[in-house]
């Protein structure tokens, strides 16, 4: 029997069928998997909710498993650092703030610290404005790890920890809007100190709100730490040791949840965290348990530093003395709600001709940081957020370019999900708590 070059030739002889190519064609087709080999490329994001809406996951399947995945972001890009090049120096407060919308109190306090390290007065914050950053930073890391508790929950399939988690939120940010006027993109930390003093209102909610949040806690994790579903969805599930952690540049509760104590208020710190009293929770697994243990010991250990940082409020000035940096926290707002109240302009009139005009100057131009270039960096709920700002002796930043960890930690995600189910994508992404607004900035 001849055969053909150019078709499969079929011989029966003892019962098997043979190729052109002289393979024995049940051999070759018992190798294989017709249906699951098949493998299809889908996007996951940008509007998907589980993505955060501007997230965009390629990922190639292969069945319900996932043979890679590739982040595309940019979908929320804001030119916020190139923007803040056409601003003066305490201008810049006003868009940093608004890069990670979680943890607006971050971008602010990392940025102040970057100028204030130009301008060479770092040891001239006054110990309350000092104090105050603390005390405003460690609330707005209980609320952004509430936020990534309650919306990652949610995913996960625990509606109720939702409607929890957003709960004690609200709280928080009704603390920020007594302190600052606004719930969020505060420009509250300047240059300098902060924009205005702590209110008595305040310092009560604040009391009142420690006396609750450890109440929450351990309802939170009455939820979740012994539900079977929450274990299976969490535990072994989007693994990253901490060989790996370090070759991606990922930081905060992820590198912790694989057991590098490493948080720069310890190691590099700022803002004295040195003197207070704080423990850094680890875990060993490097999995969605183990970040999610991590960041409900840190929520904890925030309240213990918010405590202390009440005992420490000591009254004094909230700004540093040199009028030309202090001037934005010493105007008065008209009791509309805008612009300057009449006794400030009548103050300001009322002086020499020289101050009328170097107040003017000081509104339009702001004050000059002398040339140079450092980094600062800090640690934000999601990891290392670093600044690098520039000065070219002008009023306005040459450059300033932000390490924002949502952006690095993304790396993370082809290691945590290649290999894995299509569903622990989802419990693997969200545990990287990445927020898009400081990813693409």
């Amino acid at each position: 029997m001849t055969t053909s070059n150019y078709a499969t030739e079929r011989e029966t002889t003892e019962g098997k069928v043979f190729t052109v190519t002289g393979g024995d064609w049940d051999e070759v087709v018992s190798g294989t998997d017709p249906i699951n080999d098949e493998r299809i490329v889908v996007n996951m994001g940008p509007q998907h909710p589980s993505t955060h809406g501007v997230l965009r996951l390629v990922l190639e399947l292969e069945g319900e498993t996932v043979r890679e995945a590739r982040s595309v972001v940019g979908y929320l890009h804001t030119g916020i650092e190139k923007n803040l090049e056409y601003r003066n120096w305490v201008q810049g407060s006003t868009f940093v703030t608004r890069m990670d919308y979680l943890s607006p109190l971050f971008n602010e306090t990392a940025y102040a610290l970057a100028v204030e390290k130009l301008l060479g007065i770092t040891d001239d914050i006054t110990e309350r404005a000092t104090t105050i950053r603390v005390l405003m930073m460690e609330l707005n890391r209980v609320s952004s790890h509430l936020v990534w508790l309650a919306t990652t929950a949610m995913e996960l399939g625990a509606i109720n920890m939702m409607l929890y988690g957003f709960r004690e939120r609200e709280y928080v940010l009704d603390i920020f809007e007594t302190i600052t006027g606004l719930r969020m993109n505060h420009a509250y930390v300047r240059p300098g100190g902060v924009a205005q003093d702590v209110p008595d209102d305040a310092i009560r909610k604040i009391r009142d709100f420690l006396q609750l949040m450890p109440k929450r806690l351990k309802e939170y994790e009455n939820l979740l730490s012994g539900q079977p579903i929450w274990l299976e969805r969490t535990q072994h599930v989007a693994v990253l040791d901490v060989t790996a952690c370090m070759a991606l540049g990922v930081t905060g509760p992820v590198l912790r949840s694989a057991g590098l104590a490493w948080d720069l208020r310890k190691t590099m710190p700022y803002c004295g965290y040195e003197t207070y009293e704080f423990d850094v929770p680890t875990h060993t697994d490097g999995d969605v348990w183990g970040r999610y243990l991590v960041r409900v010991a840190e929520i904890r250990e925030s309240l213990k530093l918010i405590e202390q940082a009440l005992g420490r409020l000591k009254p004094g000035p909230v700004m540093v003395s040199d009028k030309k940096i202090a001037w934005p926290a010493q105007l008065a707002i008209g009791v509309d709600g805008m612009g300057n109240s009449l006794e400030h302009v009548a103050k300001i009139m009322g002086q020499s001709m020289e101050s009328l005009i170097h107040h003017f100057k000081l509104v339009t131009e702001g004050f000059r940081v002398p040339p140079g270039q450092v980094y600062v960096g800090i640690e934000s709920p999601r990891g290392e957020l670093g600044v690098h700002a520039v000065s070219d002796g002008g009023t306005r930043p040459y450059r300033v370019h932000y390490r924002e960890p949502s952006f690095v930690n993304l790396q993370a995600l082809p290691a945590m999900a290649e290999g894995g189910l299509i569903a622990d994508v989802i419990a693997g992404g969200a545990s990287l708590d990445p927020v898009m607004g400081g990813c693409d900035r």
